[in-house]
């Protein structure tokens, strides 16, 4: 069988094929050969003039800005080089964006995680440029023998007025790449910013659209093999034995090895592993306790009631304050665990030779992905090298090492480089899911309607600590308790796109929503008055910006004009996570007696916008995704084994049930604050309030879909 070397992932295919041979045809869509998956950023600027680690300037004036942060979707790719550029006072049209491969020398925290790329490097990335733009003055000064100060910048030019003189980058690039860079360089007033806050199209965009190869699923060299592995198919099973005779004798197998708990077939497709894979004889054995959902019911309730629990913080007086109150609400709140999905299944490329390790793939992590490798070789990680691709969705999963592991593991017993690569069963089911959880609530209310007491128990599979104590509310509530039990569950979980804020603040936010009704008091007022409190008279430590969490709140009940929209059921939910604050009203209309979420309004502290294209879109799309897992999103098991394996079983919001977005940034000036995953977290209590509204019905477990309060009505 011939394999097709420069296929794209949207080529068109036909196979049609028996044992030990077959067709392949396909074309490109742009009918030309598809470029190399990641381009070496050494390779982009030979011949350049390199000014730092981060941007080099050819003599054709073409600027090349290497992005070091691995590249999701979330835009950093285009994001960085515009801060760059800004400083630079570059010109767009000539700023080429190469994704950077793994250089802790050069670059800090190569990390796509927790919505902190930006924030980290924002002042890191305008020196860069700032620094450049300065020797590029200098030496334009020099050269004309005039002082620096009378030059100026504007689209990748060097001006001196007084003369008439001008001269691009590029002329000037190796004149000022021999000057001392200055340890201290000024930057930009915000007021003069040109790029930064602009719409600007994201730089993959084009070769997206065309299908070229840019994900790791696309990364192809000459004569690599192809991995599947079957992993255990319980959590709670054990590797105890394999027949493998079948398998190996089948057409386009190479080997096929075991290692740790799993068990590799490498041929010369995918396709053959695949096939080969189903004809091994495998046994396990039990090796820890095989939980059910139904299982995790029971013991949620038991640790509620009966669980050692972690007081994360703790004020005041809180058994005095419920033994003294008026009223006591008490609400309980539970979410499934969940796979990550990205649209593109794990994969990575490994090969481990006799000198060192080359890594190529999808990964949020590089550094991690080097170390983990670097501890199962032997080698020292300035012997393995990883090379990042863009990712075809991460949601926290790529944050993981194992599947980069698992390819260099496999490379190394068969000592020939190659990709593994998992079906999109083997993603769903591979284990690292969001924590299933499930939270208690109780608010103390005094007979004139204030929150005089608090309490929260968060109760975690493998969550750690289930709560995020120092949010708000606290520092509102003088007596307040927040604890957590983790239970150790032999399902794997790891972050999911704003770890444990993705269902806590849907919890909390639904929750303050019936402590304000009892309380007699419109939902959002009442939360102001607390804020109000947390400013003026602080309980305990106050960790959140209370002056920007009430910016949002006003912001987002002018947009949408709060309380005042006929027919329209509006809920309200706001909340801080990775430094950035969102407030969102959500909008439900009855349709022949069903609510349907028409609109949620969405106000947005995340500091300067970078690209207000970009930003938009994470918004967004964090709207949806939130709304989409709140709604439909729930992963079972039993027996250790999970019930759904594709996503003809996993239910994921559809098209025509997204709702619209409508979205306002604060303008405050300050550096920015993230945006990857704040906007994700409200979502949930803004629809469920909503719903509440309009059908008089709390939504207390996610998926809402599966609640009672929709049987008869979805």
């Amino acid at each position: 069988m011939q394999t097709l070397d420069n296929t794209s992932r949207r080529s068109f295919m036909k196979i049609a094929a028996a044992a030990g041979g077959g067709l392949f045809l396909g074309f490109n869509w742009t009918n030309a050969s598809a470029l190399p998956v990641v381009v070496d950023a050494k390779a982009v600027v030979a011949g350049s003039v390199s000014f730092n680690s981060y941007l080099s300037i050819g003599t054709d004036n073409i600027i090349t800005i290497i992005s070091p942060n691995p590249e999701i979707g979330q835009g950093i790719k285009t994001a960085f080089p515009m801060v760059i550029a800004e400083e630079l006072d570059a010109d767009w049209k000539l700023v080429k964006t190469v994704q950077g491969n793994l250089d802790p020398g050069a670059f800090e925290r190569q990390v796509t995680g927790g919505s902190g790329a930006v924030p980290h490097s924002w002042e890191r990335l305008r020196k860069a440029g700032a620094t450049a733009r300065h020797l590029l003055v200098e030496a334009a000064a020099a050269r004309w023998k005039v002082p620096a100060t009378e030059c100026t910048t504007s689209d990748g030019k060097v001006y001196h007025k007084a003369s008439g003189k001008s001269a691009m980058y590029g002329e000037l690039a190796e004149e000022a790449s021999k000057l001392t860079a200055p340890k201290d360089v000024k930057l930009k007033d915000e007021k003069d910013f040109k790029l930064i806050g602009q719409s600007v199209r994201n730089v993959d965009n084009h070769n997206i659209a065309t299908g070229k190869p840019l994900f790791g699923l696309d990364f192809y060299r000459e004569g690599m093999l192809f991995a599947i592995i079957q992993r255990p198919k319980a959590f709670g099973y054990k590797l105890k034995s394999v027949d493998s005779t079948a398998a190996k004798a089948m057409p386009g197998i190479v080997d096929v090895v075991t290692f740790e708990n799993s068990v590799a077939v490498v041929g010369k497709s995918t396709w053959q592993a695949q096939k080969a894979r189903q004809a091994l004889k495998i046994e396990y054995e039990k090796a820890a306790d095989l939980e059910s959902s139904s299982d995790h019911a029971r013991i949620f309730t038991n640790l509620l009631d009966n669980g050692e629990a972690t007081v994360r913080r703790k004020n005041g007086d809180v058994e005095s304050a419920f033994k003294n109150a008026a009223k006591v609400i008490k609400a309980e709140f539970q979410c499934p665990f969940l796979p990550h999905s990205p649209l593109e299944p794990m994969n990575f490329f490994a090969h481990v030779r006799e000198d060192g390790v080359e890594l190529v793939g999808p990964t949020q992590t590089p550094d991690r992905a080097r170390g983990e490798v670097a501890k199962l070789t032997g080698f020292s990680p300035e012997k393995v090298s990883v090379e990042i691709t863009r990712q075809g969705g991460g949601f926290g999963r790529r944050l993981a090492a194992d599947f980069v592991v698992e390819a260099a593991h496999v490379s190394k017993l068969v000592k020939a480089p190659l990709k593994v690569v998992w079906t999109r069963e083997d993603d769903m089911t591979g284990g690292i899911y969001r924590p299933a959880v499930r939270y208690r609530f109780e608010a103390a209310l005094d007979k004139t309607g204030q929150l005089i007491g608090y309490k929260l128990r968060g109760v975690g599979m493998n969550a750690g600590n289930s709560t995020r104590e120092d949010n708000f509310p606290s520092g509102a509530v003088e007596n307040l308790l927040i604890d957590s039990v983790d239970h150790k569950s032999p399902i794997t979980t790891g972050p999911w796109r704003a770890p444990i804020t993705n269902f806590l603040a849907y919890a909390e936010q639904s929750f303050l929503d019936e402590v304000a009704e009892a309380a007699g008091k419109d939902p959002i007022q009442f939360r102001l008055e607390l804020l109000e409190k947390a400013k003026k008279a602080p309980a305990g430590d106050v960790k959140y910006d209370v002056d920007r969490m009430i910016a949002v709140i006003k912001l987002a009940a002018e947009k949408s004009n709060w309380g005042k929209k006929k027919g329209v059921h509006q809920g309200f939910s706001v909340y801080f996570s990775h430094r950035s604050y969102v407030a969102q009203v959500g909008e439900v209309v009855m349709e022949k007696g069903k609510p349907v979420l028409k609109n949620i309004i969405a106000a947005v502290d995340c500091g300067i916008v970078i690209n207000k294209s970009g930003s938009l879109q994470q918004v967004r799309g964090g709207v949806v995704d939130g709304f989409g897992h709140a709604m439909y999103g729930n992963m079972t098991f039993k027996d250790g084994t999970p019930d759904q394996s594709n996503f003809n079983g996993f239910r994921l919001i559809r098209m025509n049930e997204i709702p619209e977005v409508d979205v306002h940034f604060v303008d405050n000036g300050i550096s920015p604050t993230g945006l990857g995953e704040p906007a994700l977290p409200p979502t949930g209590g803004a629809v469920a309030n909503a719903f509440y509204k309009a059908t008089k019905q709390r939504l207390r477990n996610q998926p809402f879909i599966e609640e009672p309060a929709f049987k008869g009505i979805s």
